[in-house]
């Protein structure tokens, strides 16, 4: 009798499940399954999806297209089954994070993205089974709109005190042998070990690459027994006293106000716990905040403060940080200055959809004021623009009236607050 083969959706399902069944189960035999062509092709074409730069090697997509995507495929799959693979360096890109900082993207070669993939299709249905439900950073199903919930309604029910924790460039000090470990508990295979050591190592002694493919899922495995604790603490007090989320490094904690014991705890908790996996905490800007004296803190872009309600009642007002509007419209300004000569449909657009995704991340909160002076600010930069392709100066406020700029020319309109509602309230 011959046995038909396992497809790779069917695989990850029943990965899952054992993992779920079995904490300490370990698992073999996957290096096999990683270099099935059905896995390396459908570890390509999410590569393709997001459609990336080139990394070290200067190989685009267009070139392997041009070549025989089947014949480059194979020709990685000959390396992985040989175990002569061998990744080069990322190449490194900065992006500008504003006050002369910058952020370094690790950029992989679309060959070693492919090989990335292949094998977080295989470890990611393992450590999904282990991940705890305040994480969201990264993981499928999980959005940063629900984490942003999670912490709103946690302040709702009294939960003021907050641990806003700010983790000093986490990703970089990931360390290598403490990270192997953690993913030597759950697999035993060592050629996928080996493979995964060759992927950290060639970029350096320490940390994973942002920008990586694999990259989020392992600092998410970094983290996981951070998140461990956080659960076991929150248990303690029968959920009533703390809660907490984490997006990727983004974590914060709230405690709730009569539970002063409760936020030294899980602060020296907290402080403990990534001093043992090397992790540096930044302490100038990790604060411990009190929402009733009318302090803020920042999370995943907002800015929570405890306001009271039309009803008299205490509430938690959410509202877009100063510091990600500033940045936004920095982005927009340098699309204006470089298309300056353009016509204005190409700088349309081009700005669009960077509007519609900036609004639609954060109409979910109170951003009525944000949105209004967005969408002032990017109207006087068309009629400007406008204004020098006629030679004429001033806003031209009588020239294009506001309902041509969104009918006519196709300018972004829909700046609409939309609240926040879990999928499982919204389906009812």
């Amino acid at each position: 009798m011959i046995k038909t083969p396992i497809s790779l959706q069917d695989l990850r399902k029943r990965i899952y499940a054992k993992a779920k069944a079995d904490k300490r189960h370990r698992f073999w035999g996957l290096y096999v399954h990683l270099c099935k062509a059905e896995t390396l092709k459908e570890s390509y074409r999410r590569a393709r999806l997001n459609n990336g730069a080139p990394g070290m090697d200067g190989v685009t997509f267009e070139m392997i297209g041009h070549s025989g995507v089947d014949l480059f495929l194979a020709g990685i799959q000959e390396e992985l089954l040989s175990q002569k693979y061998l990744p080069v360096r990322n190449r490194r890109k900065e992006i500008p994070k504003g006050k002369g900082k910058v952020r370094v993207l690790g950029i992989p070669s679309i060959r070693d993205r492919v090989v990335e993939g292949a094998l977080k299709l295989l470890l990611e249905p393992i450590f999904e089974a282990d991940f705890q439900e305040g994480s969201y950073g990264y993981r499928p199903g999980k959005k940063a709109h629900e984490a942003v919930h999670r912490v709103a309604k946690a302040v709702v029910w009294g939960k003021t005190r907050v641990i806003d924790l700010d983790l000093s460039a986490y990703f970089d000090s990931i360390a290598h042998s403490i990270l192997l470990t953690k993913v030597a508990k759950r697999v035993s295979d060592e050629k996928v070990l080996r493979l995964l050591k060759l992927l950290l190592t060639v970029n350096g002694t320490r940390g994973v690459p942002q920008g990586g493919v694999i990259s989020p899922l392992l600092a998410n495995i970094y983290l996981n027994e951070v998140d461990m604790m956080c659960e076991k603490l929150k248990a303690q007090t029968s959920k009533a006293g703390m809660e907490y989320a984490r997006y990727a490094d983004d974590l914060v904690v709230v405690v709730n106000a009569k539970w002063e014991w409760l936020l030294k705890e899980a602060y020296r908790r907290l402080m403990q716990e990534l001093a043992v996996i090397e992790v540096k905490v930044n302490m100038e800007k990790t604060r411990l905040v009190d929402l009733m004296k009318g302090e803020t803190f920042g999370f995943l872009g907002f800015d929570f403060r405890r306001n009271k309600t039309k009803s008299g009642k205490w509430g938690v007002r959410i509202t877009p940080r100063m510091g990600a509007r500033t940045k936004f419209l920095h982005n927009l300004k340098d699309i204006f200055r470089r298309y300056v000569s353009q016509p204005v449909d190409r700088v349309i657009a081009l700005i669009n959809p960077k509007l519609r995704g900036w609004a639609n991340y954060f109409r979910i909160g109170q951003a009525s004021r944000c949105f209004s002076y967005v969408r002032n600010w990017v109207e006087k930069k068309i009629r400007r623009h406008l204004g020098r392709a006629r030679n004429r100066s001033g806003f031209g406020w009588n020239r294009w009236s506001r309902d041509w700029l969104y009918k006519s020319l196709g300018l972004y309109d829909d700046f609409k607050i939309r609240y926040y509602r879990p999928e499982s309230a919204a389906g009812r």
